[in-house]
Order: structure tokens, then C-alpha cells, then sequence
């Protein structure tokens, strides 16, 4: 595939011939010919399971397994297996590969932290050692509302509850995981429009899969999930999308992927080898020539079970969000590589850990700054980008971050966040 194959030509329900795992790899090698190891000892084990949810971001575990990228790093027996819902893939972390679960996956961020500490179930130490990628989400609303015209502001929605609220009815919007990033999307953007999640909408839980057909059987009316599923429910004309999340941050961070800390642990070489598969596939799928090609290898049965175009217009940047607005070349598609977009900042990970105490997820006693050193492992990405002859960025902090409706975020002073904030449990 040549740079700058425009996926545009690909039919929205037809299917890539892309000459298979082979031609993928050949083309990894390519790209990246340099050696995995060139000195000192290899991986403590030759694999390791692990899991991914039918997401676009799940793209770098999916393509490092393609294209041949574990086996690169020493790592040939590595297994990618398909989750059914996020609570599957909890379930399965706390079982490990040993117990017929997975040793680590893509993940929601703040999931490797509720597991930990045994919010969302046995306490389970995880550790995270990547990001997976910034931006990329999106909430959705059904086409029975496009007359609400719901954008950045979620105020726009308050008629329609009101409407709904007098006929003894509940707006009924959806979101993945209770604590995860499409909770906190939704939420915020909800909250910024002066309407309380808990208590003017019933808020449910919906594995990402599943909400397109959810919305076309009419059991909800707006949702929150990452992509494809925002422009499915575009190109199936079920609904439009309000806001893709990157607008209300930018450039914000969402999944992440981590390990059993125990798995860690025994295995750190491993672990490392692993984080530098998944940092060389995030670089290959930022590659704008590599769109169409890792468009068609994540669409399949296997892996999202979607049309290709369905998943390669808005990684090309092209929003058609079903209402009227297109944002082409928009500057908030999902990121993999660029920008530090893989690096596990420590500072977003404290941001995700406020959110849940904001809405009484988790005790205003918990010492995030401990339990964040114990669960970011930073270093063990520093040492992967250094395999690739890369370094992360000079801090683990990015810094202040704004939100499209004027809050910041000073990592040095969350409480100071949470008191400008108008609805919150705390």
C-alpha cells in the first residue's frame, strides 16, 4: 500500500484483500528493519494471552499480533483474544492465563486501578505500561432527537428529558463500564450542560459492540462508546453523533494497555518486549499510508466484524457526524504514536482517578499518588521506546489540561478541580 492511499475508495460493505498475514508482515519489516535484540537476553517466556474489545483502538494489540511484531521481540506464542464485554475482561484478568483468563489487555484506563483496589471486584494489582491511544470516542444520540441538535453543549438535550420527565419517562443514555472513560465522557459532558447523570437520565451499562443494535431496537437514546460504533450508527442512519470526545479534550487520553502485576513481575524482560510490539505497531497505524491496510486487518470476523470504512474514515481524520456537520482532516481523530499519544502520563491517570471520586466511585481518602506509582510502570515503556531507539517525554506530568467548557485540570492541585465543579457526589 502506497503513503496516502485514500480509503475513501474502499466500498463501505466490501471487503479488503490485503494479501494476508504474510504481506503484512513483509511490510513490517520493511518499515522497521532493525533487530529486536541486539544484545542481552530475551523474553523469560516465548508468550502470553491477551485480550481486546471490538474497538478501533484496540488496533496496536491486534496489528503487533498481524504483522508478526511479538514474534519481532521474541514473543511468537503470543495470543489476542476477543472480549466479549468489559466485564469479561475483568473477569478474565482476575482468572489470569493460568486460570483459563488472559494475562493483560487493552483496557479501559481507569480499570487497571478499580481492579487493583478491589472496587469492581477481587483485588487484582494490575499494571499498566502503555497508552493505547488519545481521542477517539464519541456520545451519540438517536435520530428520533436530531431536532435537539445536541453538539458540544449537552443543555441542548434538557428539553427533551423535560419532555420525557412529564410523560413519567427517563431519557435512557448508555455507556461500557461503570467507572471506565466513556462513564467519565458522558458524564462530564452531561454535567458541563447542567444536567446531573444520576439523577435527570438513566445511565446503563452496554458492551461497545452492542450499542448500534441497541439504538436500532430502540432500548436507549444516546450513548457513549469508542469507535467504530459512533459511525456505524451514522452510516446505518440510527442516529448522529453529538460530540466526538477529542473536541471536549483534546487530545485526551483513553485506552490503555496492561499486565497482571504478578505476571510483570516474573516476567519483566517480557513485559518489556511486549510494550515495544505494541509501541511499533502504534507507530506503523499512525502512518497515514497505513490507514487502509490496518482498516481492512482490524474489520474482520476475528477481530471488529465491521465495514472497513466504517473504521477508516474517521481514522483518516473525516467526520460526518449524521446531522449535517463534517469535519474533514479534523484535528481530534484517534492517535496512537504521535505526540507522546502511547506514553502512560501519570498526570492523566491521577485526572481519571478524581473523576471517580467525583461522582463517590472511589474514597476522597484514597492516596492516589501511591496508588499510581504502584500501577503506572512509565519505565517499563521508557525502557520498550528505548529498544526502538526512542525516548519518552522529560516529565510524566503533561501539565495543566483545559476542557472545552473553560475547567482546568492542574495535576498538582486536583481538589482544587473538584471545587469547580458544580454537579458532583462530593
Amino acid at each position: 500500500m502506497a503513503e496516502g492511499d485514500n480509503p475513501k475508495g474502499v466500498n463501505r460493505r466490501g471487503a479488503l484483500k490485503t494479501g494476508g498475514t504474510a504481506a503484512l508482515f513483509a511490510a513490517v519489516h520493511q518499515a522497521f528493519p532493525s533487530g529486536a535484540f541486539a544484545a542481552g537476553a530475551g523474553p523469560e517466556v516465548t508468550g502470553a494471552k491477551l485480550g481486546f474489545i471490538a474497538l478501533t483502538d484496540a488496533a496496536p494489540v491486534i496489528i503487533a499480533k498481524e504483522l508478526g511484531l511479538f514474534a519481532k521481540y521474541g514473543l511468537p506464542d503470543v495470543q489476542v483474544a476477543k472480549q466479549a464485554s468489559w466485564g469479561a475482561t475483568r473477569d478474565n484478568l482476575v482468572l489470569g492465563s493460568g486460570g483459563g483468563g488472559i494475562d493483560g489487555a487493552h483496557i479501559l484506563t481507569p480499570m487497571p486501578y478499580l481492579l487493583t483496589l478491589g472496587a469492581i471486584g477481587k483485588a487484582t494489582p494490575m499494571s499498566i505500561l502503555a497508552r493505547m491511544n488519545v481521542n477517539g470516542q464519541a456520545i451519540s444520540v438517536s435520530k428520533e432527537y436530531l431536532g435537539a441538535k445536541a453538539d458540544l453543549s449537552a443543555a441542548k438535550m434538557k428539553g427533551v428529558i423535560a419532555q420525557r420527565k412529564a410523560a413519567g419517562k427517563k431519557i435512557t443514555m448508555a455507556m461500557t463500564f461503570p467507572g471506565g472513560t466513556h462513564d467519565m465522557w458522558i458524564r462530564y459532558w452531561l454535567a458541563a450542560g447542567g444536567i446531573d447523570p444520576d439523577k435527570d437520565i438513566e445511565l446503563i451499562t452496554v458492551p461497545p459492540p452492542q450499542m448500534v443494535a441497541n439504538m436500532k431496537a430502540d432500548t436507549m437514546d444516546a450513548f457513549c462508546v469508542g469507535e467504530p460504533w459512533n459511525d456505524q450508527l451514522v452510516a446505518q442512519n440510527l442516529g448522529y453523533t453529538a460530540v466526538s470526545t477529542g473536541q471536549m479534550w483534546m487530545n485526551h487520553p483513553e485506552k490503555s494497555f496492561a499486565m497482571r502485576s504478578d505476571w510483570v513481575a516474573k516476567n519483566p524482560r517480557a513485559a518489556v518486549a511486549i510494550t515495544a510490539a505494541i509501541i511499533e505497531a502504534q507507530r506503523w497505524a499512525d502512518n497515514p499510508g497505513n490507514i487502509t491496510r490496518l482498516a481492512g486487518t482490524i474489520a474482520g470476523r476475528d477481530y471488529l466484524k465491521c465495514p472497513i470504512t466504517d473504521i477508516a474514515d474517521r481514522l483518516q481524520g473525516n467526520f460526518n457526524m449524521g446531522d449535517g456537520r463534517k469535519f474533514p482532516n479534523a484535528a481530534f481523530k484517534m492517535k496512537f504514536f504521535d505526540g507522546y499519544a502511547s506514553f502512560p502520563y501519570k498526570s492523566h491517570d491521577l485526572w481519571f482517578l478524581t473523576e471517580n471520586q467525583r461522582w463517590g466511585k472511589l474514597p476522597m481518602s484514597l492516596d492516589t499518588k501511591g496508588i499510581i506509582g504502584k500501577v503506572n510502570r512509565s519505565d517499563i515503556w521508557r525502557k520498550a521506546a528505548a529498544m526502538l531507539g526512542g525516548k519518552g517525554p522529560a516529565s510524566d506530568s503533561r501539565g495543566v489540561e483545559k476542557f472545552f467548557d473553560g475547567k482546568k485540570f492542574d495535576p498538582a492541585n486536583p481538589k482544587a478541580y473538584l471545587a469547580s465543579l458544580a454537579i458532583k457526589r462530593v
